[in-house]
């Protein structure tokens, strides 16, 4: 039996997004903001009060160590801007994606992305994926929907791993494990 193009992409993200929930479910709040390293990068807070991330526009060399908070921001964030485009809105710039916060906010913020995701991916059909895709990558007239959909479950994973690791660091410094 095979399954068509919009059911494998489906399973894939379903298996990337159970994944997910491990450690979604065992975030405490103080995971969020451990600095795993001296060079890394998190969000601060800002003069307004708000969540403001680090960024530069060139990757820096060495590139900082990420936290957790940073991670599940830049998550939110690419992928609010591929829900804009995938549902016909204007897409949103990086500022305007506000991190939720430690613990909780972020957890619901993420879970709630996925249910509008699988809002999309519900109204797909296979014919679908072959139309073309503005983004990730706008000016290739050979992008399709499918590509999309790949490069979100590919960005997914590498995400999910990274908070994984990053969770489980934490965990294992506070027992005094890392070395």
């Amino acid at each position: 039996m095979s399954a068509s193009r919009t059911e494998l992409l489906r399973r894939q993200f379903e298996l990337t997004w159970s994944l997910f929930e491990y450690h979604l479910e065992r975030l405490e709040p103080e995971d969020f903001l451990w600095e795993p390293a001296a060079h890394c990068w998190t969000v601060r807070r800002g003069p307004d009060g708000g969540w403001v991330p680090d960024w530069a526009d060139a990757e820096p060399d060495p590139v900082p160590v990420p936290t957790l908070a940073w991670v599940s921001w830049h998550l939110g964030w690419w992928w609010s801007v591929t829900l804009d485009h995938a549902q016909g809105r204007p897409p949103r710039d990086r500022d305007d994606i506000e991190w939720p916060g430690e613990g909780a906010p972020t957890v619901e913020w993420l879970r709630g992305l996925r249910t509008e995701w699988v809002k999309v991916l519900d109204d797909l059909t296979d014919p679908d994926l072959d139309t073309a895709a503005s983004f990730p990558s706008p000016d290739d007239p050979e992008y399709t929907v499918a590509h999309m959909l790949a490069w979100v479950n590919a960005e997914l994973m590498k995400n999910v791993a990274e908070i994984g690791q990053l969770r489980l660091l934490r965990v294992a410094s506070a027992q005094g494990e890392v070395r």
